[in-house]
């Protein structure tokens, strides 16, 4: 008798872009190639509180979580500090909703040791080419890397491909994922 070998399941990313209008990203490599399986993100209300907003970004991540796991591991940009106080809290706010999120579900970010941090500046040179990259370059470069159409439709504001971009610089870092220049 012949047992047929199980397949392997992709390797399942999970990528939080995280902000009070945060974006997600879910990305599935099989065989070194990365592949798209969503991305989304959610503006909130400006007009509303703080407690109100991290519901909704708590709500959003929790949705996505149960609609798309299992996971391999959760990648978060890495963030220290923001413009000024208020913007500085609201990151931190939503990194905790997004914690909450996870946590219901058995998750939580990947933890890295200091210098591996996915950092903006990290996460725009190794997808838009230059720590300075702005997002439609990020955007680009996520397209280019997943091997989307040039007219790939990210939503505005571009937090859903940003969340992309954390997961594709993390696979790149880790030699997971083949990019062009590794097939030349």
């Amino acid at each position: 008798m012949i047992i047929a070998k199980p397949k392997e399941r992709p390797k399942r990313y999970l990528g939080l872009d995280l902000s009070l209008s945060p974006g997600l990203a879910v990305i599935d490599v099989k065989e070194r190639i990365p592949t798209l399986v969503y991305t989304g993100s959610v503006a909130t209300d400006t007009n509303i509180n703080h407690a109100a907003r991290s519901v909704v970004v708590e709500s959003f991540i929790a949705q996505n979580v149960y609609e798309y796991m299992p996971f391999d591991i959760v990648l978060r940009e890495d963030f220290t500090s923001g413009k000024n106080k208020d913007a500085t809290r609201a990151v931190f706010n939503s990194w905790t909703a997004a914690d909450r999120a996870l946590n219901v579900f058995g998750y939580e970010a990947a933890k890295f040791k200091k210098g591996e941090h996915l950092t903006p500046t990290t996460v725009k040179k190794a997808v838009g080419g230059s720590g300075r990259a702005d997002k439609k370059e990020v955007a680009n470069g996520v397209r280019r890397l997943l091997r989307l159409p040039d007219d790939y439709p990210f939503k505005d504001g571009n937090d859903d491909s940003d969340a992309c971009a954390v997961i594709l610089t993390y696979l790149m870092r880790e030699n997971l994922i083949d990019t062009e220049a590794d097939a030349a």
